[in-house]
């Protein structure tokens, strides 16, 4: 016998992709999350400005928790990558194609999300300067960490400038580096960073060793020491599956939606990093229950989702 049909299909299980699938789950509705393991949010040693957590969680455990929250009301989680996408025109209906399986769905969820662009360094150094704060990827959720301490920012373009800029409220010691070869900005950039105090080191740039307090940055200028590293070299957004489905983007690459998180795709829907926003976790969670709540109302538009009344059991004896 084949599977039933899904209500929805959400591909992703990051803070977005798992905050629909709680809501949907809740919604009565027969979901299934399909889960590469490759949330940006798994990778957060610890965060400290997600509300109601003062002490901060790290990213694991709290995408452990909202598992555990969506299957407790039903709903099913498999860790697979989805490496497919297709649309049967005449009827709507989705079917997604990953290594040990498929599914076919009334509606689907892309929760994708992005990557972030690595700086040159080792991975296994990477991985322990991530554990430990020596690289950060996110100045509006960590940047208070870094107060007054000595930063350095992998970049050359606008976004290493708006990033060294922003940084600058929180140190007085920010020193912009080139990744590559010698800087290159604007004429009108390189007033704002002199005006800032923000120094500037050109390329190639290179992390070659980190301790429990400092990475040592390998450049053009030499070794420079620093408490923390921004990498500034953008993301790339995982629209692959929207677009195997016709899915518009918008000018930044991302999912073009409507305000309830609606893809130019009817039934597809997207919500989180891989939609134009503000790439933080509560965000990406307030645009899951958007997400969810469109697509339980969309669902019941065309086919009313009535609850069958309970039969009360007989008294024994009667």
């Amino acid at each position: 016998m084949s599977e039933p049909i899904l209500d929805c299909l959400i591909i992703g299980g990051g803070p977005a992709g798992l905050t629909a699938a709680i809501y949907l789950a809740r919604f009565h509705l027969h979901i299934l999350v399909v889960d590469g393991g490759k949330s940006r949010a798994a990778s957060i040693p610890c965060t400290r400005n997600h509300a109601g957590y003062p002490d901060g969680i790290a990213g694991a455990e709290l995408l452990r928790r909202m598992r555990d929250q969506a299957c407790k009301y039903g709903a099913k989680i498999e860790t697979e990558s989805v490496t497919k996408l297709e649309r049967d025109e005449s009827i709507g209906h989705f079917t997604a194609t990953w290594g040990s399986g498929s599914a076919t769905a009334r509606s689907v969820l892309l929760a994708t999300g992005v990557a972030n662009r690595r700086p040159p360094m080792d991975e296994q150094l990477h991985e322990d300067a991530l554990a430990k704060g020596l690289v950060r990827y996110c100045p509006i959720c960590d940047g208070y960490e870094v107060t007054d301490r000595r930063i350095g920012v992998i970049g050359s373009d606008s976004h290493g400038v708006a990033e060294a800029l922003f940084l600058r409220s929180y140190t007085a010691d920010v020193t912009l580096i080139a990744p590559d070869k010698a800087m290159r900005l604007k004429s009108a950039d390189n007033e704002r960073l002199a005006k800032a105090g923000i120094a500037c080191v050109d390329g190639p740039t290179q992390a070659v060793a980190i301790s429990d307090e400092c990475i040592v940055v390998d450049t053009a200028e030499g070794h420079h020491a620093f408490d923390s590293i921004y990498p500034a070299l953008g993301s790339d957004t995982h629209t692959q599956l929207g677009e195997m489905v016709g899915a518009k983007l918008a000018s930044d690459g991302c999912f073009l939606c409507d305000s309830h998180q609606r893809t130019s795709v009817p039934g597809l829907y997207a919500a989180g990093d891989v939609v134009h926003g503000l790439d933080q976790i509560s965000h990406a969670m307030g645009e899951g229950g958007v997400a969810a709540t469109t697509i339980r109302n969309d669902l019941c538009a065309q086919q009313p989702r009535w609850r069958e009344p309970v039969l009360e059991e007989p008294e024994s004896g009667s």
